[in-house]
């Protein structure tokens, strides 16, 4: 962070996006669950989601311990 130029910045734009990414995607599936969308025609669909999901949570743990 201190030996690049602005790296105080990057480090603090990746930290925000990612905080944001999340909570848009708790967003999403806060109104896939209003809406219903996991209800017959759309169950396939809606595991993909959640394997996507799951998928990124493991990526988000595994990136954090990796330090």
């Amino acid at each position: 962070m201190r030996d690049v130029n602005y790296g105080w910045l990057f480090r603090f734009a990746h930290c925000n996006g990612a905080s944001f990414f999340f909570i848009a995607v708790y967003t999403h599936l806060a109104r896939a669950f209003y809406y219903n969308s996991f209800a017959f025609p759309r169950q396939h669909l809606w595991y993909s989601g959640v394997t996507i999901f799951l998928l990124m949570m493991a990526a988000a743990f595994m990136g954090y311990v990796l330090p």
